[in-house]
């Protein structure tokens, strides 16, 4: 079993303990109320997006989503919250020092003895989660689900569904497909931008990621017999037979949508070994990225 088969089996045990977890974080997290930006790079860029429109959609306070590289400085927020796995990623911790003294900070990462633990004014450490494959999965997704408790919007029915995500077969076809595009509405396309890269990253597979609303302006033109198209959550109406009709098969998300990027998860490792790959060791690809000053 490779590294990441093993972690992102560990995931249902991972979000039961964060879950119980978050409550005892206190002013770490953000507030409701305040103006919050959450920050990342790569999947954790993704998992910002998912928790920024949960949060902002919830009623918690306005909250947007950057690559730590592109953060708009002449805006102001009472927090800004980074996600780094590593601790060590170069943009995170040079946004942090730019923000130090005047920005309230608080990073998740997964490694106490990184930078990112004084580059913070808080730091929330998930040890348990952290990962020795290149390919994140248990980190971002436990991560992800910290922040939804923290918000009260998980329940035991999400680490219930991650296990059957774990337990249930691919459907039938899909590995075989050359193509695969992910969709997501709301806080779901956080997901289906980080379904696309985990299999961009795993098994170099074609994979494209949109707004489902999008999807019809364009994109599905390249829908055809061979290709797949997968929802997060719920379809926008007549999506299915549309895709259905051009010949692509269609997965329809059953479950949870976090579970159902754990069947996305399985699906990369999947592929990657059809193909003779090794997911542990994607090409060009580290840890972390650390740029030379």
């Amino acid at each position: 079993m490779t590294h990441v088969e093993d972690e992102l089996n560990s995931q249902p045990e991972c979000w039961a303990r964060a879950a119980a977890e978050a409550t005892g974080l206190g002013g770490a997290l953000p507030q409701p109320g305040e103006r919050v930006a959450v920050v990342g790079c790569g999947t954790s860029y993704f998992m910002a997006q998912a928790f920024a429109a949960l949060r902002e959609g919830s009623g918690r306070g306005e909250t947007d989503a950057f690559a730590a590289s592109e953060f708009p400085h002449g805006r102001a927020y009472d927090r800004v919250l980074a996600l780094s796995r590593s601790g060590t990623t170069t943009e995170v911790l040079d946004l942090l020092g730019k923000l130090k003294g005047r920005t309230p900070t608080t990073a998740l990462t997964a490694d106490p003895d990184t930078p990112v633990m004084t580059a913070a004014d808080e730091v929330v450490v998930l040890d348990y989660a952290d990962e020795r494959s290149v390919v994140q999965t248990r980190f971002a997704t436990t991560a992800l689900t910290l922040l939804r408790a923290h918000i009260g919007l998980h329940t035991d029915t999400v680490v219930a569904d991650a296990r059957t995500a774990l337990a249930d077969g691919l459907p039938e076809g899909l590995v075989e497909c050359g193509q695969f595009t992910f969709l997501g509405r709301g806080w779901t396309v956080g997901l289906a931008n980080e379904a696309g890269l985990k299999m961009r990253e795993a098994s170099l597979a074609w994979t494209e990621a949109y707004p489902a609303m999008e999807y019809r302006h364009g994109p599905i033109s390249i829908t055809t017999s061979g290709t797949a198209t997968w929802m997060f959550g719920a379809a926008p109406a007549g999506l299915a037979e549309q895709v259905r009709s051009t010949g692509g098969l269609w997965i329809e998300g059953r479950l949870d949508p976090l579970a159902e990027l754990v069947r996305a998860q399985r699906l990369a490792v999947a592929v990657a070994a059809a193909r003779g790959l090794d997911p542990d060791r994607p090409r060009h690809l580290t840890r972390s990225v650390i740029l030379a000053p």
